[in-house]
């Protein structure tokens, strides 16, 4: 059966702003609202997404290191529970679509969380997968990746910015339930 995919909560929609709500019981529409978190994902060409980029005010979030079906991660009510290191490296996001910057983010990190089954887990990423993680967990906690642009990035990127809130003020659509 084919899942349906959801819109893309794009920039600077105040959703994105607010942290999650934690989830109380893993279930069957937690479990039905990540397939279609992980259809929109690929949908989108992404290779994470958080429940805020939906329009969902839970903590959970999907992530990959390679973006391939198959290879999803679902975080439920994750936590960083460690960092190591500094990594630097573009990334972009799916709620500002078509803008990137290079990023200051954590080499390594540990993260806390449950599976679909409610099971309680541990997972240390480095490279892409780990970046992915604290991009995803920082959406989250209402951190969105604009708010770690260098002041040179602002000023480079500020027309495309400028065009997304000019988008969204004119009342396009932004996806996700209001």
């Amino acid at each position: 059966m084919a899942v349906d995919p959801l819109e893309v909560v794009l920039w600077p929609d105040p959703r994105l702003r607010r942290p999650t709500k934690p989830v109380a019981a893993v279930d069957d529409s937690v479990r039905a609202m990540a397939e279609r978190m992980i259809a929109t994902m690929h949908r989108a060409g992404g290779i994470g997404i958080a429940a805020p980029q939906v329009g969902w005010d839970r903590r959970v979030c999907i992530v990959s290191g390679t973006g391939d079906p198959g290879d999803e991660i679902v975080l439920v009510n994750p936590r960083i529970a460690g960092e190591e290191g500094t990594f630097e490296m573009e990334e972009g996001c799916l709620s500002f679509p078509g803008i990137s910057a290079v990023i200051t983010r954590a080499a390594k990190a540990r993260v806390e969380y449950l599976d679909l089954d409610g099971r309680p887990r541990t997972l240390e990423a480095a490279n892409l997968l780990g970046r992915c993680i604290l991009h995803e967990v920082d959406h989250l906690d209402g951190v969105v990746f604009s708010s770690r642009f260098t002041p040179a990035d602002r000023i480079r990127l500020k027309k495309a910015l400028r065009a997304l809130e000019e988008r969204f003020a004119s009342g396009v659509p932004s996806g996700g339930p209001r």
